[in-house]
């Protein structure tokens, strides 16, 4: 049984078009932006469901591997509902997700700096993304997601001088793994995704 199917994520984003979500509304009070926070939990947890079969040694790395590699497939295909303003926060989650997605990759590969400090590495990013070395700014932000899911956690004042770009969008993908790890942990022996939301 998959971790994650194309009909969950399907519903979510046909929940999204019927949100009535519009840019305007974003700071509002109409409770129209909480899909996509919604939608973007429920993938980050169908991730960590295979973070702890992994660690729970009921998975090998490259089994994970594989079915990170097909959540990924799923959410991260473009979308398009015909409205504009749902369309800009429907890739805004997948950068995000990306985010996600490196972090639990590199968890599970172990290749990451276990030493540095998270500040250090959120530094480095940022510095990356100026020299426009995108790839290296997500392999940082993908190390600090792994010392998260290792448990670790971000602080404050690494967030600070972040500005906005593709570090920041990253950062609150790794933000909303620590997020979903400190709130229900039934996820850690829970049975791969039923298809339902």
């Amino acid at each position: 049984m998959p971790f994650y199917t194309s009909e969950r994520w399907n519903n979510w984003v046909g929940k999204a078009k019927e949100s009535g979500f519009t840019i305007d509304s974003a700071e509002g009070k109409d409770g129209s932006a909480a899909v996509f926070t919604y939608m973007e939990d429920d993938v980050i947890l169908a991730c960590l469901k295979v973070i702890a079969k992994f660690e729970r040694k009921v998975m090998a790395a490259s089994d994970a591997l594989d079915a990170l590699s097909e959540i990924k497939e799923i959410v991260l295909a473009r979308v398009e509902t015909g409205n504009n303003d749902v369309d800009l926060m429907l890739e805004s989650i997948q950068l995000s997700l990306n985010s996600v997605f490196a972090s639990c990759e590199m968890y599970i590969e172990g290749g990451f700096d276990r030493k540095k400090s998270i500040e250090d590495l959120v530094s480095e990013a940022v510095a990356a993304e100026k020299a426009e070395d995108i790839s290296g700014a997500l392999w940082h932000i993908a190390e600090v997601g792994a010392r998260v899911l290792s448990g670790g956690s971000i602080p404050e004042k690494a967030m600070e001088s972040v500005p906005d770009g593709f570090v920041a969008e990253w950062l609150d993908g790794v933000d909303s793994i620590s997020a979903a790890m400190l709130g229900d942990t039934s996820y850690k022996y829970d049975e791969a995704d039923d298809g339902e939301d």
